[in-house]
């Protein structure tokens, strides 16, 4: 957890994810499951750690006029249709948000899971066809017993027991990009 944005996004795929089932739960509502789920009692608790724990400056008297954040892996996407059935339904990602400059312009996307983001472009240029993303995780079992169920007709991954730094589930999506997810040996 690095922010409020984070733990609201959370809240919000919580939210959307509940009225599918016919479950319609308040912000409000959902923003305190999220703060029981890390442990604490109710969201004003957990709003005070996440300010805490990551303020949005840096400490003045730190003397570090640069402060850096996660970045966002961008990856080459030549069909929005096929993207949003490998991303989005098979992989379980949910799309934040995405941008146009006009109509019948390329798509620029940001879709998200758990934490990890990725920015998913049709443009020229952005990114290279043939790239990979390497997640470290937890529960790749559980991820991997999910994709195989759902039956994707493209893709069913396994589990490399002595992959670079862990086990590994490497998932190749339709235009050449691989997202290689892997879970340090305990």
């Amino acid at each position: 957890m690095r922010s409020f944005r984070d733990a609201k996004l959370m809240a919000k795929s919580l939210r959307e994810a509940m009225a599918a089932r016919q479950m319609p739960l308040s912000h409000s509502e959902t923003l305190e499951i999220v703060a029981r789920q890390f442990g604490y009692d109710s969201w004003n608790v957990l709003a005070a750690r996440i300010g805490e724990a990551s303020p949005d400056v840096p400490d003045p008297g730190s003397g570090e006029a640069v402060r850096l954040q996660m970045g966002i892996p961008i990856l080459r996407i030549f069909d929005e249709t096929k993207a949003k059935e490998f991303y989005l339904d098979f992989l379980g990602f949910h799309m934040d948000w995405d941008h146009r400059f006009g109509p019948n312009m390329p798509l620029y996307m940001q879709v998200s899971r758990s934490g990890l983001q990725l920015h998913l472009s049709e443009h020229h240029g952005d990114a290279s066809p043939g790239s990979t993303v390497f997640v470290w995780m937890q529960g790749i079992d559980a991820l991997h017993a999910e994709l195989i169920g759902k039956r994707y007709t493209y893709s069913r991954p396994g589990i490399e027991e002595d992959g670079p730094g862990g086990r590994t589930l490497q998932v190749p999506d339709p235009f050449g990009n691989r997202i290689r997810f892997c879970e340090k040996h305990e």
